[in-house]
């Protein structure tokens, strides 16, 4: 299965993964409208400092325990991505806790919210790979 990865060394810190992310899963056609004055709620993050960041998302694990934790069976693996059921969230947080890689985050909403690959969008790849002007997210299997 194909995941999102990056390469620390390539990524430049500007947060456009961010933006990109946010925009693709707004609904909405025009990104100035969509994002403009507005907290963006994107499902990748950059961490890092002056000398390192990277982009951290869901790393879609073949064994997730934020699947396993959810107490409110909101959290499933299907087809190898691990999706949210916003409709069943209780926003409890547990999935947050347990999550070794911190890529769950409370959305917009107030329930839990991940990367799950642009899997209900459009798209052939993720936003935030698309949108990396230095290429340092991928879309790989590997």
């Amino acid at each position: 299965m194909k995941r999102v990865y990056v390469n620390e060394q390539w990524c430049l810190g500007c947060h456009l993964c961010e933006y990109n992310c946010a925009f693709a899963n707004s609904g909405m056609t025009d990104m100035a409208e969509a994002l403009k004055g507005k907290t963006i709620f994107p499902r990748i993050h950059i961490e890092g400092d002056d000398k390192i960041s990277f982009a951290v998302s869901c790393r879609h694990c073949t064994d997730p325990i934020c699947v396993k934790s959810c107490i409110a069976g909101a959290i499933r693996q299907q087809d190898g991505i691990i999706k949210i059921n916003k409709n069943k969230c209780v926003g409890c947080l547990t999935c947050i806790l347990v999550c070794p890689y911190g890529s769950l985050a409370l959305g917009e909403d107030g329930v839990m919210q991940k990367c799950e690959l642009c899997s209900g969008n459009a798209c052939d790849e993720p936003a935030c790979v698309r949108g990396c002007p230095n290429h340092a997210i991928v879309f790989e299997e590997r």
